[in-house]
């Protein structure tokens, strides 16, 4: 970083005043923002040179063709460091926060989900023109390889740590139609790959894309199926659909396409996405132990379990095993009804105002914290319309500490705790934080806790923001 704090200094002719950590929990590349009094970037650390490599040689191609990319602003010589233009905080994910917790999506979110999708096929197109695929990491093109590996991430990180029983022939036969068939789709264009709502930023009213680096050649309907199927966003299918008209018109200034072709085709790529997507939610969950990523399996899984019949009636197998998985593992309005046995952690965080949350249990076992001496970002505009979840309100909080030293002492209690209600066989218990607001400091409080309780104890966590659910 040192070699980064002095290119920020060169650039912006004044001293670095203030770093803020930015997390970014699917990847191991680390993200700071650098701040002097009137400029910021931000600063990238990656781990594995080909991948910065990839990113920056892409990044510099699309700046060359005009497309909504972060300026590149510095590169160490080794290449495992740079500068990027300061996007802001505010990640589409985040823009329609409103809309993706009430399933009503206003007329500025549906006006922006439009805005990105319609530039997503300029994206990939004008993104291809030129562009030497060879700089793409780990492959240069869309294949039957790739399709394999992301179908065994599915079933060596999901499938089996789920404990759902399956016959290994006879879904390795459906694997080898469906690596056989989705690379036939492929063209000349840019698979972004992770098109997803957490990789645009709005930026001056108008989205803006990163996390490029693992795109390559290959086919564009794997990245609308990655958007307009992405687990958490839940999209209406009313909404979906005129997300899907938007992008096939803006398509026809590309390449001729048959909308109904489109369509029939798409279903594919839509049933491989998810399953990919369940790949990596099962590693980042099961076996790093990030709560957030098991709490995105059920969302994916009722994504899925949505799927007509169309979409299986060349993977048979893979029919049967998606039944039994969405009836082995709860789904998001079943979730509660099929706990596995054992100690069950319900988390809360809540306002004062509504009052301390009921112990459903029944045996009043555990502890509700008080959030509300810790300073309140509430009290500001700029974090008003924002949580405890969100990268503003979170660098706020752990500015000087307060919270975090705060939270150490909950761990102690918690940790014994839980020891000694395992060791006595007991299964429920309850932790609960509380703000003035059930916005803020409670929900930061009680993210954290969970996430701590998954990763040192791996005990069932149920986690419950009430106010950020009404």
């Amino acid at each position: 970083m040192h070699t980064l704090r002095s290119a920020f200094e060169s650039i912006v002719k004044e001293p670095l005043v203030w770093e803020e950590p930015i997390t970014d929990s699917g990847s191991e590349r680390s993200y700071t923002r650098l701040r002097s009094d009137t400029h910021s970037m931000i600063a990238v650390v990656g781990t594995v040179r080909e991948e910065n490599t990839a990113f920056i040689e892409l990044t510099r191609h699309f700046r060359k063709q005009q497309l909504p990319v972060p300026e590149l602003l510095f590169v160490s010589d080794d290449k495992m460091q740079y500068l990027l233009q300061d996007l802001g905080d505010v990640s589409l994910f985040e823009y329609m926060r409103r809309g993706r917790e009430s399933g009503d999506f206003s007329a500025a979110e549906r006006e922006m989900l439009v805005k990105t999708i319609a530039r997503l096929a300029e994206f990939q197109f004008r993104g291809a023109e030129g562009l030497d695929f060879s700089v793409c990491y780990p492959q240069a093109a869309f294949d039957k390889r790739t399709v394999m590996w992301d179908l065994n991430y599915f079933k060596y990180c999901f499938l089996k740590p789920s404990g759902v029983l399956f016959s290994e022939n006879s879904l390795e036969n459906d694997f080898e139609t469906m690596a056989d068939l989705l690379p036939q789709h492929a063209m000349n264009a840019f698979l972004y790959r992770d098109f997803q709502s957490r990789n645009v930023m709005i930026f001056r009213d108008e989205p803006h894309f990163i996390d490029y680096q693992g795109g390559r050649r290959g086919p564009v309907l794997y990245d609308v199926a990655s958007f307009l199927w992405q687990a958490k966003a839940d999209f209406p299918d009313t909404l979906r659909e005129e997300l899907l008209d938007v992008y096939l018109s803006e398509l026809q200034k590309y390449t001729p396409a048959s909308k109904s072709d489109f369509k029939t085709q798409l279903q594919h790529f839509v049933l491989f996405r998810i399953l990919q997507v369940l790949g990596a939610y099962g590693f980042r969950g099961y076996f790093e132990k990030k709560v957030h990523f098991l709490q995105s399996i059920p969302f994916a899984l009722r994504n899925l379990q949505r799927l007509p019949d169309e979409n299986f009636e060349r993977y048979p197998y893979m029919r049967q095993i998606v039944r039994t998985m969405c009836a082995d593992i709860p789904l998001p309005d079943t979730l509660e009804k099929n706990q596995p046995s054992g100690l069950q952690v319900t988390v809360y965080s809540f306002s004062y105002r509504k009052g301390v949350p009921e112990d459903e249990s029944g045996n009043g076992g555990g502890y509700v914290f008080d959030c509300r001496a810790i300073h309140n970002p509430g009290r500001y505009d700029a974090y008003k319309q924002l949580t405890g979840l969100d990268r503003p309100v979170i660098d706020f909080l752990e500015k000087n500490g307060e919270i975090v030293r705060f939270l150490e002492h909950v761990y102690v209690l918690a940790d014994q705790h839980i020891k000694k209600y395992t060791e006595r066989g007991m299964t429920r218990l309850m932790f609960a934080f509380g703000c003035t607001g059930g916005q803020h400091r409670s929900v930061y409080s009680a993210q954290h806790l969970a996430d701590h309780i998954m990763r040192k104890h791996g005990v069932t966590v149920k986690l419950i923001h009430r106010e950020l659910q009404q």
